[in-house]
């Protein structure tokens, strides 16, 4: 009898481990990895629909890679492959691609090919998959615990979806040895077994994320335990027995020793010898070579702690020759003083100064100046070497003269820190800076005149470009703050909420390829243009939009069939600035948020905004009819019942503390930009309105007569008609979360 026909007799006789029993079949069935298949995840509507492209799964064992793949085996109408990468190679693949044409040509169907360790395939094998992947006569999911940017071939991962599956959290692993435990087709159900809460916890806490260690323990306690009156009991030292230590997560050619390595190293940099001793610690208890983490920590010596403590170099390299005399165990201590001196020293990057001038060198082209020639040679034919000024002969043994070239005159490479021992040297190498900037001057090698600029044309159509542009820019940057300070990550659903334009949605798609977006838009105009715009993106890909007001945002996805998504980052420009009740809105937001979820929102501060009577020279007018005009302007800012301008950047901060919301970061920002004042803004303004809010005019009309009202619309046509204008406004950033 071979292996693979023992394995299904084993499986035939329910004899199959506790964790293969337990391997969900369905998507209702998988517990954990929410970031990834979730409500409203890409990856679950795409197995839902069976719309699989190809791709990997990346994570650490145990987390749902393969479970994964046999549910999308077990959902789609495809032909489903299984292939192991260390077994297989390069005539396997041709089978199955010759299987999967014949399944195309003859019947339609596609082949779905899951590769596990596809990280273990050569550039051959995997180069060998490729045409078929990109024809699409082969769909492949690959499953890998590398780092598929440094494992897989560019070509294939380019085609290919990568969805990072996650360590597995405590809480999910308690709810997977639950199930195991009540489960009496493919558990223990059927038994009665009892898992002390101090067992479990020890069981939970070794396995470490991997939920087949995790069932492995399980069934090994429960099946070398002997029933007492016919219950099983899994005490602590049960447990202990069953799995008695963490497997430390490391592979020295993979990711987990790159990742390590960037961990222990940034926390030198970052002074903190306690995680430096921690990271060190994993390292060496996984056996990396100890010669390795000495030439690490020798780069950062220079790099990071540099003249701040040029000691630094000194000590690592004598640690590291102590070490090669000494070796493991002792060695250690050698290691350890090394990281413990490193993290502690104070720090500068000062050398970085070295890479600015070699930027230099390939931009410039250079010549040495002749004072600094070698006059050893050519001094009496050329002149090299003369007017070179000796520094031993002066005092202090330094002389102000010139040393970088013509053109470089003026460039600052070394920027001493203020740190340690360059401290010290920081106000010397300044001084000399400025004498020697003083020596170039005297000697006539001053610029040009760099203090003013005209632009070369100054008509209207000129400017009125300009003033487009810079709005471009200026949304750009409003909408770079707001997803910085949102952090989205590629598996997040995120709620464009306000959407208009589409200004937030785009780059909500492009940051949560692995997630959703949805788009939330007050009118059927703005959602039709939104859904026109997404049409030529996969179907999957495209924003889920939405139309009607943020108050019925809850009803409006019910309707949809959304009321189970909730969102881990809502995203708005100006989403709350008319609305009356804010609180009241938050309130409906929060129970649309993941209990972490985020909101980050640009809100413009009406109260805030450029007023109109400081715009037109007003000495034409009467002092009584100027002063009327501006106090009837400023009124409309400082109506309390207007819920578009009774608010600031305080009084929304405190909106979002009595919802519920913690961690609120609150930060305001004053606008200064030109405006180009056209007849159509004048004929705006001063057009009585029939609906909605009253115009400016209407405002005015209630404190000036009719003459005072038009005189002040010529003063506007005169003076301000084509032409732009200072305008100011003030806009509020605001993030806030929910607490975990």
């Amino acid at each position: 009898m071979d292996l693979f026909a023992h394995a299904r007799k084993e499986k035939e006789d329910g004899k199959e481990p506790l964790a293969a029993r337990m391997r969900p079949r369905t998507l209702e069935e998988f517990v954990g990895q929410e970031h990834v298949v979730g409500p409203g995840r890409l990856l679950r509507r795409a197995i839902q629909a069976d719309q699989i492209s190809s791709l990997i799964f990346y994570g650490p064992p145990g987390t749902g890679k393969t479970t994964l793949a046999r549910i999308i085996a077990n959902t789609t109408s495809s032909r489903f492959v299984t292939l192991n990468a260390v077994l297989t190679g390069v005539k396997d693949l041709r089978e199955v691609t010759s299987q999967a044409k014949d399944e195309r040509s003859f019947y339609g169907r596609r082949t779905i090919v899951f590769v596990d360790e596809v990280h273990r395939w050569n550039k051959a094998q995997q180069d060998a998959l490729l045409p078929w992947v990109e024809n699409g006569t082969i769909i492949m999911i690959g499953a890998t615990t590398e780092n598929p940017w440094f494992s897989v071939n560019r070509p294939l991962l380019s085609r290919s979806r990568v969805f990072q599956l996650k360590s597995l959290s405590e809480e999910t692993l308690r709810t997977i040895a639950q199930n195991a435990l009540t489960d009496s087709e493919r558990g223990y159900g059927e038994l009665d077994v009892k898992v002390t809460p101090e067992a479990l916890n020890h069981l939970v806490d070794v396995a470490d994320g991997d939920a087949r260690s995790l069932l492995n323990a399980l069934e090994l306690a429960v099946e070398t335990t002997a029933p007492q009156e016919d219950t099983v009991i899994v005490d602590l030292a049960v447990a202990e027995d069953s799995i008695q230590e963490r497997a430390v997560l490391y592979d020295r050619e993979g990711d987990y020793h790159f990742d390590t390595i960037s961990a222990f190293i940034k926390s030198l940099r970052g002074s903190d010898p306690d995680a430096a001793l921690y990271w060190l610690a994993k390292m060496v208890h996984a056996g990396e070579d100890p010669d390795f983490i000495f030439r690490r920590m020798l780069i950062l010596a220079a790099e990071d702690v540099g003249l701040a403590d040029p000691n630094a170099v000194a000590i690592v390299e004598a640690a590291a020759a102590a070490f090669d005399r000494v070796g493991l165990p002792e060695g250690q201590f050698h290691l350890a003083e090394a990281a413990v001196y490193l993290a502690t020293a104070p720090k500068s990057n000062s050398t970085m100064g070295y890479f600015d001038a070699l930027e230099a060198v390939k931009q410039e082209r250079t010549e040495v100046p002749t004072h600094l020639k070698d006059g050893s040679r050519d001094k009496e034919d050329l002149g090299h070497g003369e007017g070179y000024l000796y520094p031993h002969a002066y005092r202090e043994h330094w002389v102000a003269q010139q040393y970088l070239p013509d053109a470089l005159q003026g460039n600052v490479f070394y920027q001493p820190s203020d740190e340690g021992y360059e401290k010290d040297v920081r106000n010397k190498v300044q001084r000399r800076r400025e004498e020697q900037l003083a020596a170039v001057v005297d000697g006539d090698l001053g610029v040009g005149e760099v203090l003013t600029f005209s632009p070369e044309n100054r008509t209207q159509e000129r400017w009125l470009m300009r003033a487009v542009s810079n709005a471009g820019r200026r949304l750009g940057k409003l909408r770079d703050r707001v997803f910085e300070q949102a952090a989205v990550q590629r598996h997040h659903l995120v709620l464009a909420l306000n959407a208009g334009s589409g200004l937030f949605v785009w780059e909500a798609l492009r940051l949560a390829p692995e997630g959703g977006v949805w788009a939330l838009t007050s009118d059927a105009q703005s959602a039709k243009a939104l859904r026109q715009q997404g049409e030529p993106l996969p179907e999957l890909r495209r924003p889920i939009v939405l139309q009607g007001s943020l108050e019925r945002l809850a009803e409006i996805l019910a309707q949809n069939d959304y009321d189970d998504v909730r969102f881990d980052v809502m995203v708005g420009r100006n989403a709350l600035m008319c609305q009356e009740d804010k609180k009241g809105l938050l309130l409906s937001l929060q129970r649309l948020l993941q209990p972490d979820g985020a909101i980050s929102l640009a809100e413009t501060i009406p109260r805030e905004t450029q007023r109109l009577y400081k715009l037109p020279d007003t000495s034409s007018l009467h002092e009584k009819t100027v002063q009327t005009w501006q106090e009837a302007e400023e009124r409309i800012y400082t109506d309390e019942q207007d819920p578009m301008v009774n608010w600031d950047s305080q009084d929304l901060k405190k909106i979002f503390e009595e919802s519920g919301f913690q961690r609120i970061e609150v930060t305001r920002e004053r606008i200064e930009t030109e405006r180009l004042i056209t007849e159509e803004h004048i004929d705006r303004w001063f057009a009585p309105r029939t609906k909605g809010r009253p115009s400016y005019v209407q405002h005015l009309r209630q404190h000036l007569s009719q003459d005072a009202v038009v005189e002040i619309k010529e003063l506007f046509q005169e003076q301000l008609a084509g032409r732009t204008c200072p305008w100011h406004s003030t806009i509020t950033f605001v993030r806030a979360e929910l607490s975990r």
